[in-house]
């Protein structure tokens, strides 16, 4: 039985390791936001650090179109302060935190499933 489509139309992360990921062949050296849309493209996000996060970083995206947001909270799992992503419970935008490894995983296999999600990854260095 066949559960998964050959092919995406997402954007696809190829590999990942400490401070870099691959996304559809290319490989980046900072956090990052990934998309599941159509057309879309890797775009950078300006957080480096964990303890720089704020508000902003995540109200951005009650605006995306995205159901859910995943947040890849850098090599070991940190959770957002509800501040932080009440924009999005507001919107009914749903909110996964894990550590960005399991986060590049799980968007993959929400991708190919056709589901409106954006990731969140954060690379510390």
């Amino acid at each position: 039985m066949k559960l998964q489509p050959d092919k995406s139309n997402s954007l696809t992360i190829n590999a990942y390791g400490p401070g870099w990921l691959e996304v559809n062949g290319q490989k980046f050296n900072h956090s990052l936001c990934v998309s599941s849309f159509p057309d879309a493209s890797p775009e950078a996000w300006s957080v480096g650090r964990f303890e720089d996060l704020k508000v902003q970083d995540f109200e951005w995206l009650t605006r995306s179109g995205a159901e859910l947001v995943i947040f890849g909270s850098g090599q070991r799992l940190r959770f957002p302060q509800a501040a932080w992503h009440a924009p999005l419970m507001k919107q009914g935008i749903g909110l996964e935190t894990m550590d960005t490894a399991a986060a590049c995983r799980t968007y993959n296999i929400l991708a190919s499933e056709g589901r409106k999600v954006v990731a969140l990854l954060l690379l510390e260095s």
